[in-house]
């Protein structure tokens, strides 16, 4: 420092400027600056303080005569303005902290010891400079520090002001004396405080615990002498040290003060409160690794192994004892003389790991396990390292990239080559299809779910079971997928895969859907696409594009096993044609509007009296036409004029379909328009001693299902014609629902209760959507209404 300082400075000075001239007086400014450099909060003022505090106190008496020295037993809580001398027993390590104010500072503790007993010191960032000028052993002279209670003893604090000198040790012979024996790791005994020198060989990561509501810190260390290894434990805000003296495998260091414990028969030491580590040159023998060949392993305990990972199983989530959870993660690794099973817990098992990946395990234990395939796994435990793609030898590296190669993923022609079930492979590919998920009782009587979901490479497809939990992945058609461990099953005619508890569902790289083509060339080369007019009973794996004009309710049915079912008829056109679409069980949930674009893909093709309906069943798919093919297709007016023809009645022909005929009702018939129908065949049932009977499955009715039949003859210029409307095109011509018409007739207890409000259709003009047959009972032609097209007066 040189120049001219501020006014208070030089009033301090003023205060001992007949004990310090004022050149010595900057000269030891700027070596205190120098010293409270790690100090932000120590101002120029505060550094003059200091210097003037070594010789008066704040009455300006000499500093021999505020502080009065003291033997440590003598000392008690509250005294202050104290000296103390004792030898040095322990020095901690520096730690860091952060007060409540935010402001941050250092803090290390000593133990000095006199003829009298012992105490713990407690220096402050503003003392950290005195440790560059004393170790362990050293006798030293504290000036001006106070005595407070502490967390079980008393201590002394050092305060702003506070000194340390160093004594000639020959003066003080009564003093205890410091044990600065360095221990053998091989020689330490539980239950003891030692000195070791020992060059760091494994620093496994720092990791969280909590207890009792509070998250603590704990790293595990594996130290090495000529003589053996050790573990050595740094708990808390210790954990620091690594960073504060930036310590690495292979360095070398005095540990002052560890604490020996032994647990499961095993000695160890941890770093100890007044404990300190100290990195240097020490002579120690350097650390050769061993590493393990996965080949020769048999049960052994902290070995070290490197391999390329071959599989890898999702993390399981469990309950401990004390109902904390836990989590464990088994992966498969190999090398070039064997494969092994690998078992990471807890924050390890949510490593970010990849097949193909080279990893190395330090500190692992090698266990017999029947269970694993291999006959042995690698069990890690907290104090493991786990590297991923570590810095090995280029011989090594090309070794175990050789072993991965077969880990790619099989292409999906070549898995339906395949002739051996159980196996456990990888694909990569699109989701092509996906099909709503089903429920299923186990015989234990739980509920499972599956999923089907269809996976396209380019080189085929293959149907996928996705189970349980996996059934309720978002999945779109079109997303990139890569399963892994995915088990092989024999189809009906190929084979497909399941994805149960063992297989992962993840997100390929895009090295790996490079070769992949879009979803669009997917389906193309999965599908033929067809027109209606060119579909043939029997065809496989089409693709058909159309319009929805007709919607019908669904009806439910009884199978020959005794369950349910339920069945929806939608009509589909595409310009060239029309076809009747019969929906199956969940599929007639999907949502449809008349009008609508729709693609369906692989239907069942078949016939039906001559003419060909579509199937659309759990193995179809059903989506929302592109806008490229919906701007293909006619406009739904276009296709109503195409499809429906008009016709007048004296031109219609028994075989005619969807055609469209006007005509004024003449005659309508409402004395009966409800029958009872048997819910499980479908047939008209019988009413004896007010028991419905089913003549046809022998069976009592309790609930029956209702049919409406509304029978009419119009009349147009050319002739007369009976027309019957069903179902729903009965509820349009009524103008009531079938809930109200059955619900009117109960009531009145007269099946004809609604004759009148038939007999007023009479005289009303009508449009219908009719299918023409021959009536051979009454020898004529009759139309059966599938839709109101219109009603007027």
């Amino acid at each position: 420092m040189s120049g001219e300082i501020n006014q208070e400075i030089k009033s301090e000075y003023e205060k001992i400027q007949d004990k310090i001239s004022y050149e010595d007086f900057l000269k030891k400014m700027e070596e205190r600056k120098h010293d409270y450099e790690d100090v932000s909060f120590m101002s120029e003022l505060d550094i003059a303080r200091t210097i003037v505090g070594e010789y008066i106190n704040e009455e300006n008496k000499p500093l021999s005569e505020a502080n009065e020295a003291h033997k440590i037993n003598e000392l008690e809580t509250g005294r202050d303005n104290i000296s103390v001398t004792g030898r040095v027993m322990h020095i901690s390590n520096v730690k860091k902290f952060t007060s409540k104010k935010g402001r941050e500072g250092k803090l290390a503790n000593m133990i000095i010891s006199d003829d009298t007993g012992e105490i713990r010191v407690v220096l402050w960032t503003e003392n950290i400079k005195f440790l560059k000028k004393i170790l362990e052993g050293d006798v030293i002279k504290i000036n001006n520090a106070e005595v407070k209670q502490g967390f079980r003893e008393d201590e002394l604090h050092m305060k702003l002001d506070s000194t340390i000198q160093k004594l000639p040790e020959e003066d003080f012979q009564t003093f205890p004396k410091y044990d600065d024996k360095i221990t053998n790791i091989v020689d330490i005994k539980g239950d003891t405080t030692v000195n070791v020198i020992a060059r760091i060989v494994r620093i496994p990561k720092t990791r969280t615990f909590n207890k009792n509501g509070k998250e603590g810190k704990v790293l595990s260390m594996e130290i090495q002498d000529k003589t053996g290894k050790i573990q050595y434990t740094l708990w808390n805000r210790d954990t620091d040290i690594l960073e504060y003296l930036d310590l690495k495998e292979g360095d070398s260091v005095k540990i002052l003060g560890a604490m020996a414990r032994i647990r499961d028969g095993e000695v160890s030491l941890t770093h100890s409160w007044v404990g300190r580590v100290m990195k240097g040159e020490f002579d120690l023998p350097e650390y050769t690794e061993t590493v393990q060949k996965i080949g020769d392993a048999h049960e052994m305990r902290d070995v070290t192994v490197i391999g390329v990972i071959s599989k890898i199983y999702d993390a399981i989530t469990f309950i401990r004892d004390d109902e904390s959870t836990g989590q464990v993660r088994s992966l498969e690794m190999e090398d070039d003389t064997g494969s092994i099973r690998i078992t990471l817990w807890n924050e390890d098992a949510n490593m970010d790991l990849k097949k193909g990946d080279i990893i190395k395990i330090i500190g692992g234990n090698i266990e017999f396990d029947e269970y694993s395939g291999t006959d042995y796994r690698i069990n890690t435990n907290w104090n493991s390292k786990i590297i991923i793609n570590p810095e090995i030898d280029s011989k090594l590296k090309t070794q175990l990239k050789e072993c991965g190669k077969y880990l790619k993923p099989l292409k999906i022609a070549d898995i339906h080559l395949m002739d051996d079930e159980g196996e456990e492979i990888d694909v990569v590919g699109r989701v092509v299809n996906l099909y709503e998920p089903s429920e299923f009782n186990r015989d234990d009587g739980t509920t499972g779910k599956v999923r089907t979901v269809e996976i396209g490479d380019g080189t085929g497809i293959i149907r996928t079971s996705f189970w349980d939990d996996k059934a309720d992945l978002a999945l779109n058609v079109g997303d990139p997928i890569k399963l892994e461990n995915a088990r092989t099953r024999l189809g009906n005619y190929n084979m497909d895969l399941s994805i149960g508890r063992p297989a992962r569902i993840v997100k390929p790289s895009a090295e790996e859907m490079a070769d992949i083509p879009s979803i669009n060339d997917i389906e193309d080369s999965l599908y033929s696409s067809k027109t209606i007019s060119e579909l043939n009973e029997g065809d496989n794996n089409i693709r058909m594009v159309g319009r929805v004009i007709n919607i019908y309710d669904p009806n439910e049915f009884q199978r020959g096993d005794g369950t349910k079912g339920i069945v929806r008829t939608v009509e589909i056109a595409d310009g060239t044609g029309v076809i009747r679409a019969s929906f199956w069980d969940e599929k007639t949930e999907t949502p449809l509007n008349v009008g609508d674009a729709i693609k369906i893909e692989n239907p069942r093709v078949n016939s039906r009296e001559e003419k060909i309906e579509i199937s659309v069943g759990r193995n179809t798919n059903v989506s929302k036409a592109k806008t490229e093919e919906a701007e293909k297709l006619p406009s739904h007016d276009d296709i109503k004029e195409m499809i429906y023809k008009t016709k007048k009645i004296d031109d219609i022909e028994e075989e005619d379909k969807n055609i469209k005929v006007t005509g004024q009702i003449v005659e309508a018939y409402g004395n009966r328009i409800l029958y009872e129908m048997c819910p499980n065949c479908n047939k008209r049932v019988s009413l004896v001693d007010n028991t419905y009977i089913c003549d046809i499955c022998g069976e009592e009715i309790e609930e029956p299902n209702y049919l409406m039949i509304i029978p009419c003859v119009i009349e147009d210029d050319t002739g007369t014609m009976r027309v019957t409307f069903f179902r729903t095109a009965a509820e349009e011509l009524i103008g009531m629902k079938m809930p109200e018409i059955i619900e009117v007739i109960q009531k009145t207890g007269d099946e004809g209760s609604l004759e009148d409000k038939v007999s007023d259709l009479v005289g009303h003009e009508i449009t219908v959507i009719a299918d023409a047959s021959f009536d051979e009972y009454n020898e004529e032609i009759r139309l059966n209404a599938k839709k109101l097209v219109e009603l007027k007066m």
